[in-house]
């Protein structure tokens, strides 16, 4: 049995392309840890004191549909990861805390069904560039040919990290790849092309990256210290990664063959490392805070995307999806600037509320979809669906479960799309189902190793108070016993009815 999607735009088959190409080329970007105040065009609806500018991706929000009420699936980056991959919500996963370690058992099963499997299946040329962070399989030194598997301890030092040999990008449908396994936040400290290791200097060499080394180069590691590239760097690795991109791009602007790029960002997950200048611009030291200048960085990066497509002249048959993993940092420094990371919402990222997964959400293809607002309610991992649809490329049922087309509302369709929303937090144990502007969050007993003990904590009307005031908390009112008996019952019958319900809390 087949899920068929169904073509979102009437016109996708009379574009002429390049080549005789028929379906545009395709990129989504995903951000680290951006919220939708981090973009200046979300941060004008609310707010005239605007104190970054992100102009590249405001001109993407002008040219393409702006979602104001997109979400990440969960608070916190590694189950997004696995959500926006597979299209399915972050329970369905093994871990569904996430896959924290480059060296852990990745949470996707062979047989499932990712964006690069999808779209390979859809006739595209397929390459991921950027974090991974979904685990992986590693050979052990003092036994080659054994898989590393161990508790996340420090320091990890019986691993081979010359090769990424297994649950990486490449077996999940990427024809290419640009990997770094756990972004620039940890272990391994180094970065792989087609899954081997990528020197990052003719005279690099494996080394014990310490807290020590990284001291000279005045920043401070944000997890382990552990193996990695002797020549590890990251200042540097925001640009490397934009410079593949391009590279990539300009490769395969005139095949006949159209491509997909999954684009995950390094910007702005800790440690705040800008580079100097980046396309002739400056960026360290050119905001309020290193914070900023990461935003800046990762602004001008879709910027030099954005540059090439028009000079290879495929920027008009080019959808671009810009999204973030989850909400905003609310770091000190930043928020006495005045600059808002969450906007009007409340919390930030590893939160329950708006701030924590409350994201920007973009879509761009120029001369093809109206450009706009739509306050309709989605979640990243819908991109799934959606590239499904646009392509016409049927889904297997039992794949993909909870990701929905959204391309009607980039025809300002009307058309209900999701019922309802499943949504994770982060550290906390806290989890939320969002129906009709009424959302309840749902404390998991972290003690419980089945993930099935629940209690209801809040319920807000969004509608009224979306900030979430907390002395508008309805959750004890006896006037809304009946909202909160009915969204905890749905909530419970969602998450029960999957297969697998013995789930470990991480």
């Amino acid at each position: 049995m087949i899920r068929f999607g169904v073509l979102i735009f009437l016109h996708v088959a009379l574009l002429s392309g390049l080549k005789g190409q028929t379906k545009p080329n395709v990129i989504v970007i995903l951000a680290d840890d951006v919220g939708s105040g981090d973009v200046s065009y979300y941060r004008r609806m609310h707010s005239d004191h605007i104190v970054l500018e992100t102009p590249n991706l405001d001109q993407l929000s002008k040219e393409g549909m702006v979602f104001t009420n997109a979400h990440a699936p969960a608070a916190l980056c590694a189950p997004s990861r696995y959500a926006i991959m597979t299209g399915n919500s972050c329970f369905r996963s093994p871990y569904p805390w996430g896959v924290w370690g480059a060296y852990q058992a990745s949470p996707i099963k062979k047989d499932q069904l990712t964006l690069g499997k999808l779209m390979k299946q859809a006739g595209y040329n397929t390459a991921f560039l950027g974090k991974w962070n979904l685990g992986g399989d590693w050979y052990r030194k003092s036994k080659p040919g054994t898989i590393y598997r161990a508790p996340r301890k420090e320091p990890e030092l019986d691993i081979d990290i010359s090769k990424f040999i297994g649950a990486g990008p490449k077996d999940q449908g990427f024809d290419y790849d640009f990997t770094f396994p756990s972004g620039i936040q940890d272990v391994p400290y180094a970065c792989y092309e087609n899954q081997k290791w990528y020197p990052l200097a003719k005279d690099s060499k494996f080394d014990f990256i310490t807290q020590e080394k990284m001291n000279k180069l005045k920043f401070k590691l944000d997890k382990s210290e552990g193996l990695g590239d002797s020549n590890w760097d990251p200042h540097k690795m925001g640009p490397l990664l934009i410079s593949k991109a391009v590279d990539y791009i300009n490769k395969n602007a005139s095949r006949s063959k159209p491509f997909f790029m999954y684009y995950c960002a390094l910007a702005v997950h800790l440690p705040h490392t800008p580079c100097k200048q980046l396309d002739g611009i400056k960026i360290k030291g050119s905001t309020p805070t290193y914070h900023m200048d990461m935003i800046k960085e990762l602004d001008v990066q879709i910027g030099m995307m954005i540059k090439t497509l028009k000079k290879k002249g495929i920027y008009d048959n080019t959808l671009i999806i810009f999204t973030s993993d989850n909400g905003g940092l609310t770091r000190k420094e930043t928020l006495k600037t005045g600059h808002r990371p969450s906007d009007i919402y409340r919390g930030g990222k590893n939160r329950i509320h708006e701030g924590g997964h409350r994201v920007p959400f973009i879509v761009s293809w120029p001369k093809n979809i109206k450009n706009g607002l739509s306050d309709q309610p989605i979640l990243g991992l819908d991109i799934m669906a959606t590239l499904a649809s646009l392509t016409n490329t049927p889904i297997a049922n039992g794949q993909a479960l909870d990701s929905k087309d959204i391309g009607p509302y980039l025809n300002n369709s009307k058309t209900t799309v999701h019922t309802e929303l499943m949504l994770q937090g982060g550290t906390q144990k806290t989890v939320a189902i969002l129906e009709n502007n009424w959302k309840l969050i749902i404390q998991i007993d972290p003690k419980d190793k089945t993930y099935s003990m629940r209690k209801a904590i809040a319920l807000f009307n969004l509608s009224d108070n979306v900030t979430e005031d907390e002395s508008k908390n309805l959750i004890h009112s006896p006037d809304h016993k009946a909202i909160i008996e009915k969204l905890f019952t749905k909530y419970n019958h969602i998450r029960d009815q999957h297969d697998n319900p013995a789930h470990v809390i991480q």
